[in-house]
């Protein structure tokens, strides 16, 4: 695992997809930063992260088109890698709210991004941001955010919970052609955010509305009964979950 820290930078995601251009990168190649600028979340959110307190770093992997059926398995296999990580640490509740939040006691600590590129016919690239609010301990105007630090009393450090994190996200990579696809979404869907709940959810045109969440299928839509026993799938930019 080659890691490269740096002080400030405005994307760890920029910045390791420009190193993979320039050079040669190994798979798990991670770049991690004490400060990021230009940190951005699902929909063009940013992510604001306090300097020297939390996590904020990328990782990329690389891999064969035919390698995984579906891009958003990539997804689920980080986010299950990240929570397996934290239970090494942590013996808070943790759950996994679509499309990528990680969520302890049901606040939002943490979000992954993954920007996919494909390099030719065959092959993918991928770069997996990965932010977690680890020990900082104030957060202004975001009533839903927190930190492992608040909710444990405790500081951790970052350093072993950062590898920890990519380990883990290796190991279960290679455990993908061993164990399938199957084995691994059905370990998300049991730590899904309200699956099988009554939620309140609202569009991109600002309707609100209840349902349960079924599923999330392959291709990463989110399976919601709505209340007349119809099944309806939602794409990521086409509405958000309400707390």
């Amino acid at each position: 695992m080659r890691i490269i820290k740096l002080d400030a930078i405005d994307s760890t995601n920029h910045f390791l997809k420009a190193l993979s251009v320039q050079e040669s990168c190994e798979n798990f190649t991670v770049v991690s930063t004490e400060s990021q600028t230009e940190g951005k979340g699902q929909r063009g959110s940013g992510w604001v992260s306090e300097s020297g307190k939390n996590l904020t770093f990328s990782v990329l992997y690389s891999q064969k088109v035919d390698g995984i059926t579906s891009l958003f398995t990539l997804n689920i296999m980080v986010a299950l890698s990240v929570v397996e990580a934290l239970k090494s640490v942590s013996n808070l509740n943790f759950v996994i709210k679509w499309p990528n939040d990680i969520l302890a006691e049901n606040k939002k600590i943490g979000g992954i991004l993954i920007e996919n590129t494909f390099k030719n016919s065959n092959e993918v690239q991928s770069i997996i941001g990965i932010g977690l609010n680890v020990n900082q301990s104030k957060f202004e105007n975001l009533p839903q955010a927190s930190s492992l630090f608040l909710l444990e009393n405790k500081t951790f450090d970052r350093e072993i919970l950062l590898i920890s994190i990519v380990n883990q996200l290796e190991y279960n990579l290679k455990q993908l052609p061993i164990l399938g696809e199957t084995h691994f979404w059905d370990a998300y869907h049991k730590i899904l955010f309200k699956k099988n709940v009554v939620s309140a959810f609202e569009s991109v045109a600002g309707n609100r509305f209840v349902g349960k969440i079924q599923e999330v299928t392959r291709d990463g839509k989110l399976a919601v009964m709505m209340e007349d026993d119809s099944i309806h799938f939602f794409d990521v930019k086409e509405v958000k979950m309400l707390y």
